[in-house]
C-alpha cells in the first residue's frame, strides 16, 4: 500500500479510514493530484470561504488546510478520515470545518473544489445547494475519474452555475472548470430531491435524498428482506447501514412493541429513514432512533437483541468486503448472548464463511437465484 502522495506541490502521508495494517487501496486518486497540481499552479487570491466537496480522505483538505476550508461531505467515515490524516501530518483538525452535505453553504465562497462522485444525483444536490450562494467571482474548480464525467456531468454544471469545459484527461482524471453566470440571468430550476416514491404493498411513501442507494424504488436485496423479515421474537433492533431505513420503517409498522435504531455513515441516509418514519409512522417516532455513524463504533453490547443489515460492498468507489466485516464484528460484539444477526447479500460474497469465522454457525433463511439470507447467533 503506497501512503505517500509526493508530488512537486505537497508530500502528504495519507492511510483510508479506518486505518488498516494491508490495505492494498490507496487513500487520493488521480483527481486528488491533479486538483492539487492545477491549484498550485493558479494560487487563490482573493477573500472569502474556501469549501471542498466529496474529499475521499482528505488529500485536499490537507494541501488547503492553511486557507481554513469548509470540507462537505455526505460520508462520516471521509470525516474522520480527514481528521485522522490532518492529525497524521500534523496539521491542525481545528482549522477545518467539517458539514454534511445537507447543511446550509457559506455565501459568497472564494473558491469551490469538487470531487465529483459517480452518482450524479449527489453532483445535481451540490450544485443547486452551490447555486444559492456562489458569486460572479466564485471560482469552481471540479474533478473526478474521466470514466465518470460525461456530457451529461457538463450540462450539469451549465444548467446550476454557468458556462463549464473540461480539461484533457490526465491519469484517467480530467478537470472541470466553470465559469459563474450572474444568478439573476438564470432561471431557478425545480429540485427534485428528495425524491418520493410509493411502498408496493402499503400505503407508505418512501422520501430518499440524493445520495441514498436505490433512491428512485426497492432495490431488490432490501425486497428479498422485507419478504422475510423476522417479527415479534425482538425487542430492539438495528438497522444498520440502513439507508432509507425500508427494513426498519417495516418492522416498526408490523410491531408495535418493537424500538429500531438507525444506523448509516451517510447523513442523508439516515436523514431519509427518520422522513419515512415521520412521514409514513409518526406514532412510533418514539420508538425509533437515528444515528450517523462508522458501523457500531461506542454502539454499548446488548443495545440490540437483533441486528438487521444490508451490506455494502463498496467504500466511495473502491470494491472492498472490509466494511462488511466491520459490520459484523461489530455486531459480534454489540449482541447479547442469544442475540441474532440477520444479512441479506449476493450469494457470490461468500457471507456464510465470514459469519461461521466469526458466530461459530450461520443458517440459510431463504435463497433465490441472486440473494440470500443468513442469520447468526451470538452463542
Amino acid at each position: 500500500m503506497q501512503t505517500l502522495l509526493d508530488t512537486a506541490h505537497c508530500r502528504l502521508t495519507l492511510y483510508r479510514y479506518p486505518r488498516q495494517s494491508q490495505d492494498p487501496l490507496q487513500a487520493w486518486d488521480a483527481a486528488d493530484e491533479y486538483l492539487i497540481n492545477e491549484l498550485a499552479e493558479a494560487p487563490l487570491e482573493q477573500d472569502g470561504p474556501v469549501i471542498i466537496m466529496n474529499d475521499g480522505f482528505g488529500a485536499l483538505a490537507a494541501y488547503l488546510h492553511a486557507h481554513a476550508p469548509i470540507c462537505v461531505s455526505d460520508s462520516y467515515i471521509s470525516e474522520r478520515a480527514i481528521l485522522a490524516n490532518l492529525i497524521e501530518n500534523e496539521l491542525d483538525p481545528a482549522q477545518v470545518s467539517l458539514q454534511d452535505a445537507l447543511a446550509p453553504l457559506p455565501a459568497a465562497p472564494a473558491l469551490v473544489v469538487i470531487k465529483v462522485s459517480k452518482y450524479q444525483a449527489l453532483l445535481e444536490q451540490q450544485l443547486l445547494a452551490l447555486r444559492q450562494v456562489v458569486t460572479p467571482a466564485t471560482r469552481i474548480l471540479a474533478a473526478g475519474k474521466a470514466k465518470d464525467i460525461h456530457s451529461s456531468t457538463l450540462k450539469l454544471f451549465e444548467k446550476y452555475l454557468g458556462a463549464t469545459r473540461t480539461s484533457l484527461a490526465w491519469k484517467k482524471a480530467r478537470l472541470i472548470y466553470c465559469i459563474i453566470d450572474d444568478a439573476a440571468e438564470r432561471p431557478a430550476p425545480d429540485n427534485p430531491f428528495p425524491t418520493v416514491w410509493p411502498l408496493e404493498g402499503t400505503d407508505m411513501l418512501i422520501h430518499n435524498h440524493a445520495n441514498v442507494f436505490s433512491r428512485t424504488s426497492l432495490d431488490i436485496g432490501a425486497r428479498f428482506m422485507l419478504d422475510n423479515l423476522p417479527i415479534h421474537s425482538a425487542r430492539k433492533v438495528i438497522d444498520l447501514g440502513c439507508g432509507n431505513g425500508v427494513l426498519g420503517l417495516a418492522l416498526l409498522a408490523r410491531d408495535s412493541e418493537v424500538e429500531v435504531t438507525f444506523i448509516d455513515e451517510s447523513y442523508m441516509a439516515v436523514a431519509s429513514a427518520q422522513l419515512n418514519v415521520e412521514h409514513n409512522l409518526p406514532d412510533a417516532l418514539p420508538r425509533a432512533h437515528f444515528m450517523v455513524n462508522n458501523c457500531l463504533d461506542d454502539v454499548a453490547v446488548g443495545t440490540a437483541d437483533r441486528i438487521l443489515c444490508n451490506p455494502p460492498f463498496h467504500q466511495l468507489q473502491a470494491i472492498t468486503d472490509h466494511i462488511a466485516w466491520q459490520m459484523f464484528t461489530d455486531a459480534h460484539r454489540v449482541l447479547p448472548q442469544g442475540g441474532e444477526l440477520w444479512i441479506v447479500g449476493n450469494r457470490h460474497l461468500d457471507y456464510h464463511n465470514k459469519l461461521k469465522r466469526l458466530f461459530a454457525n450461520a443458517q440459510v433463511v431463504a435463497s433465490n437465484s441472486k440473494f440470500v439470507i443468513l442469520k447468526a447467533i451470538k452463542r
